[in-house]
Parts: structure tokens; C-alpha cells; sequence
């Protein structure tokens, strides 16, 4: 299959010739010593090998560290530049802004900090579009071949939204605003099927079966097949992918409104073809809907499915996917809404089954937030009015709400738009409306939550006792805590954290072996505060030094070293796929890299982590780094 694999690409792309080839090949005789053969596919093999180092280190620091390099580049090389965007985009915002009326308060506010807000969300989108496919595809969840996963990457980046009504994606073009494709799992796994198997020989015994499949098929149906084949004869990826994205439906809202039906059991090791005959067409958005990400899936653990009745009262129609990671661990728990989250009905039958397994617990939360959320969602429709608590959940005051998706319920945020936080903040703040301040100068004896930007001394006039600062509500909350440091060695440290169950990097450990790592010999106590680079004032990337210099204007200090460790020592109910960044001077280890501490939580538990700091690299707009309130 390699050699016609890199001959696919060689034809389409001539990819031999580009220079990013060139480059790989540069680095491995570099790096071996041996020279690369000039074949074409060779050449293509060793580049693509490079992505697949990156992806399968098994060490998750160097791993993640060669991601974060990789995104960076692409965030250079793809994501618009804020000079680039275009004076007619900013013309047809004025022209919207007059439409609706708005046009005496454009002249009231500061237009350039109307278009720096625009620029910073037109970069997050685009980011986060680009990053659904890149930790998509260097997932495990992802298991087609290298080759593939470039096309369908290289085949993104020169696509831009989908047109519903002409049923295909637009062209990108180099200054567009737009994001970056939607991901749909399924759909990409039935074009990457289909490209697979048009490379691969049949055996006779699966010709065969393939003629006993098309010839049950309907007229209408073989009409779409003769549709798609003809298609995949020009292997145009945003051609397919748009016609597979028309064939996966999503089920009605009236279909899911019932809930009754029952869970199959697909055994590890069994023929993975039921499963995937039973997933087709339903637009549930799983890759497992591809024959060889099923197939890989259940090699390595049992396969629960959820089917729910259809009108002819049958469990067709597909719900929910529990995959297993060997016999008793749960890999992952996926459903049929926006970005694999739960449906707002199936949550009961979810957390009734959970009950067999038992790792379940750490899904308990998010089964709980997904019922409080369906909950809270029929209140609105129904116009009744939600209490101090349900707001504050709604608001992810105290904490984020979990689901079982990739990203977060789309309805958090579509809850949150139809309120005017205006009226709902008294009531999670607990006070009245006037007793909420907006600027430094007016913080007195009576202020209950401060709303506003962080000018400079802020932290030194707010009261020790303010609970609820923000510099916008509800999504920059800014968060400060007080930690006790000092009085441990490194060596106490680091058992602390081992006997804490902590993961600690093989950098971080040889950061806390630093001369630059020094601890007090008293115990002392700190206020720390978390920001992120945006609640800075920034509203591009910012270098380290940048960074620190805003922080050190507005009243803060740089941390001590051992705010890293102690910091991780304390926040062990840590938000999951949280990465938090310690302000500390950068700390030099055995390989003379400058380094800060980062906290994360994954699916590995709690990690003391390592990040490269050089004065030059920049950090984006929505890291979020801990720093100390100047006494």
C-alpha cells in the first residue's frame, strides 16, 4: 500500500518537488547522517514518516510540545494576518451596524477597539476550526494512514464554508475572514473509505460481497452510488465530502424525542461490518462510521451502541457510542448533537448504563451537568424564570460545564445570548445593581463585584474579600486565591506530588533541579491571580517579555519558582484540557532552554509540565498565566 500511497500524492500534488520535502529530507540526513534516494517516493515516504513521529512519540511532553509546533506554523502559513484584512470587510460591518440602527453609537465608541475585538474573534475561529482538524487527525481516534490524512488536511486548507443551497464548498480565498471547514467524522470517514479502497486490490471474496451488496441496493440508491464513484474518479475532497455530508442526516428532533429502544454489544475482535451497516447514513458524526476506524476500535476494546425505535418501531436509529479501551476502561462516551455531545433526551439512558462499568465515576459530573443543562433549557422555553443557582451554573461561575462531546454544548452558549446578563448579574452577585463597578475610581466600601478593565493598581484598590472580578461577564473571570510557599525542598516537592498521583515531566523535574529553582526557607503566604494574555489588553500575540511587562504595570509580580509546584500541589480539581501558565522568570535546565512551569489536566490525570519560553516566541491571546498581587 506505500507505494501506492506516495504515488497518489506524487500524481496530485507532485509533492516530491515542494519544498517542505525538501526540508524533511535536509533534517533526516542532517540528523542520521544517511542520505535520503532521490526517488519521488522516497522522498514523499520520509515526509511523511516525519508527521508520523511527531504524532506516535510516547513520551505525551515531546508529543503535545511537537503539535503546538506544528499548530504554529499552520497559524502563520494559513491564519489571516490582522493587516490582511480586507477595508470592504470593515466597510460592510459599518454598512450592517447602519442597517440595524446602530449607526449613532458607532460614532459614540472607539472604533478601533470595535475592530480590534473583530480581528481577535476572526483569529480565534479560524484557529479553532484549523485545530478541530489537526487534533482530529493526530488522534488516536483517527486511524487512516498518513497519506490520507494529508490529502484530506492539505484538501481543508483550500476550502472555506459550506453553501447548503448549492450543496458544495466555496473556494478559499487568501483574505478571507471565513473559518476553516466543519469537521463532520462521518462524512469524513466515508470519502477517506472510499479513496482507501480504490488504491487497495480486492480479494475475489470481497468483490464478491460487494456485488451482493449493490445488487440490494434501490434504484435511488444505485444512482447515488453511480454519482459518488464518478466523483471519485477526479478525487476532488471538497466534492466528496460535500456529498457525503448530503447522504449523513441528522435525525429529526421529533425521532429523538423518544428515547425507548435498547444497547448492542459489538464484541472486541468481532467482524466490525454490523457495526458500521448500522451507523451509515444516520449523520451521527462518528468516525466510526468508516470501516477502518471501526475495525481498529474493535480490535482494541468491545463497542456499545445505544439504537432508539424508529416509526416502524425498531432500534435503528443510533444515539449514543460507548468505545472501550481494553476490557474495563472506557475510552470514550459519544453522542449524536453538535461535536459528538450528548442529545438533550438520551441523558438518562446514559447514566443508567454507566452504573456497569466501573470507571464511571469520573463521567458522573458530566452526566449531571448534561441533565441540569437539558433542565435548564426547558425552563426558557417554557419562559420560567431561573433561580440564583441555575444561573450560576448556566454562567459556569464556580465551574465549567462538562459534556461528553469534543468541544463544548453549543446550547450553553445559545442559553447565554438569549439573556441580558445586565439583569442576571445582581442576582448570581447577590447584590444590587448599583453595587456592581465598572472603573477603578469608583470602588468603595459597598462594592459587591468589580466589571471592568484591569488599569494600573487595580488589585491593590479592589477589597481583599471582592469575590467576583471580571473584565467582561461571564467569559473573563478573573481569579485570585491565596497559596502558602516556602519551607519544602525539591526533593519534598517532588514526592508530594508523586504520593499526589501528579505526572511530572522529565524538563519539569530537571527545572526543579535548576540552581535558577530556589525555594524559601519560611513558609510565606502569596495572592495569586490568574490572566489570560487577552485580559492583559492585548489583542494580538504577545512575546514573554511583553507579557510580563503589562502584568508588572498593573500591580503584579512575577511568581517565585516554587509557585509551580505548590500551585499544582493545591489545584487538584483541575478543569479537564485546562492549561495554566506560572509567570515565573524562565527557569534554564540541563539543556539550556528557558522554561516556565504549565499545570494541565488530560485524560492522564494531573500533570507539572515544562513550556518553552524564549524571549521571541509568542503566546496566544487565550493562554492564561498565574502571577503574584504586588503587597
Amino acid at each position: 500500500m506505500e507505494k501506492e500511497s506516495t504515488s497518489f500524492l506524487k500524481q496530485k500534488y507532485e509533492l516530491h518537488n515542494a519544498p517542505e520535502v525538501e526540508q524533511a529530507v535536509e533534517r533526516t540526513e542532517k540528523r542520521t547522517g544517511e542520505k535520503v534516494p532521490q526517488k519521488p517516493a522516497e522522498r514523499i515516504q520520509n515526509y511523511l514518516n516525519r508527521f508520523k513521529e511527531i504524532i506516535e512519540r510516547p513520551d505525551l511532553e515531546k508529543r503535545e510540545r511537537g503539535i503546538r509546533a506544528l499548530k504554529e506554523v499552520l497559524y502563520d502559513k494559513f491564519v489571516i494576518k490582522p493587516e490582511n484584512i480586507s477595508e470592504a470587510y470593515w466597510d460592510n460591518l459599518k454598512r450592517i451596524a447602519r442597517e440595524r440602527g446602530q449607526g449613532a453609537d458607532l460614532e459614540q465608541v472607539d472604533w478601533q477597539t470595535l475592530q480590534n475585538q473583530n480581528t481577535e474573534a476572526i483569529l480565534i475561529d479560524q484557529k479553532a476550526s484549523l485545530d478541530n482538524w489537526l487534533d482530529y487527525l493526530t488522534s488516536k481516534d483517527a486511524t487512516y494512514p498518513d497519506w490520507l490524512k494529508y490529502y484530506a488536511f492539505r484538501s481543508i486548507l483550500g476550502m472555506a464554508e459550506y453553501d447548503k443551497e448549492k450543496k458544495q464548498f466555496t473556494k478559499r480565498s487568501k483574505g478571507t475572514v471565513k473559518p476553516f471547514p466543519d469537521l463532520n467524522r462521518e462524512a469524513l470517514a466515508y470519502v477517506l473509505d472510499a479513496v482507501e479502497k480504490k488504491y487497495q486490490p480486492q480479494t475475489a471474496e470481497q468483490k464478491r460481497l460487494e456485488q451482493e451488496n449493490e445488487a440490494q441496493l434501490t434504484d435511488e440508491q444505485k444512482t447515488e452510488q453511480k454519482e459518488f464513484v464518478k466523483l471519485l474518479q477526479g478525487e476532488n475532497f471538497g466534492k466528496l465530502y460535500a456529498w457525503a455530508i448530503e447522504k449523513v442526516t441528522p435525525e429529526s428532533q421529533d425521532a429523538l424525542a423518544n428515547t425507548k429502544g435498547q444497547w448492542v454489544k459489538y464484541e472486541q475482535g468481532s467482524d466490525h461490518m454490523p457495526l458500521v451497516d448500522s451507523l451509515q447514513g444516520h449523520g451521527t458524526g462518528w468516525c466510526t462510521a468508516g470501516e477502518s476506524t471501526a475495525k481498529t476500535q474493535l480490535e482494541n476494546g468491545d463497542f456499545y451502541v445505544y439504537y432508539s425505535l424508529d416509526q416502524q418501531g425498531k432500534p435503528t436509529i443510533p444515539r449514543v457510542a460507548i468505545r472501550m479501551d481494553g476490557q474495563n476502561t472506557i475510552g470514550e462516551i459519544r453522542g449524536i448533537a453538535h461535536e459528538q455531545n450528548l442529545d438533550p433526551y438520551i441523558g438518562d439512558v446514559v447514566k443508567e448504563k454507566l452504573k456497569e462499568f466501573p470507571d464511571s465515576n469520573q463521567y458522573e459530573k458530566k452526566s449531571a451537568d448534561m441533565k441540569q443543562l437539558t433542565e435548564i433549557e426547558k425552563k426558557i422555553k417554557q419562559g420560567i424564570l431561573l433561580n440564583k443557582d441555575e444561573l450560576v451554573f448556566l454562567y459556569e461561575i464556580n465551574s465549567s460545564i462538562e459534556g461528553f462531546g469534543y468541544q463544548k454544548d453549543p446550547r450553553i452558549a445559545e442559553l447565554r445570548t438569549g439573556r441580558n446578563s445586565e439583569i442576571d448579574m445582581p442576582i448570581v452577585f447577590e447584590c444590587q445593581p448599583e453595587q456592581i463597578t465598572r472603573t477603578s475610581d469608583d470602588i468603595n466600601e459597598n462594592t459587591k463585584a468589580y466589571v471592568g478593565k484591569l488599569e494600573p493598581g487595580i488589585f491593590q484598590k479592589l477589597p481583599e474579600n471582592l469575590e467576583h472580578i471580571y473584565t467582561e461577564f461571564p467569559e473573563k473571570k478573573i481569579r485570585r486565591e491565596d497559596i502558602e510557599i516556602g519551607g519544602k525542598s525539591s526533593e519534598q516537592l517532588l514526592s508530594e506530588m508523586g504520593q499526589a498521583g501528579i505526572n511530572i515531566s522529565s524538563y519539569a523535574k530537571d527545572m526543579l533541579k535548576s540552581r535558577d529553582f530556589i525555594v524559601g526557607k519560611n513558609v510565606e503566604s502569596l495572592t495569586l491571580v490568574r490572566l489570560t494574555v487577552s485580559d492583559l489588553g492585548f489583542t494580538k500575540n504577545a512575546t514573554i517579555d511583553q507579557i510580563y511587562q503589562r502584568a508588572q504595570a498593573i500591580g503584579l509580580d512575577l511568581c517565585p519558582a516554587e509557585v509551580g509546584p505548590h500551585y499544582r500541589l493545591k489545584y487538584q480539581d483541575q478543569h479537564m484540557n485546562e492549561w495554566i501558565y506560572i509567570g515565573v522568570r524562565p527557569i534554564i535546565g540541563s539543556n539550556g532552554d528557558p522554561c516556565v512551569f504549565h499545570l494541565n489536566r488530560n485524560d492522564d490525570g494531573l500533570w507539572l509540565d515544562d513550556d518553552w519560553a524564549p524571549p521571541y516566541s509568542e503566546w496566544d491571546l487565550g493562554n492564561e498565566f498565574v502571577f503574584c498581587v504586588r503587597k
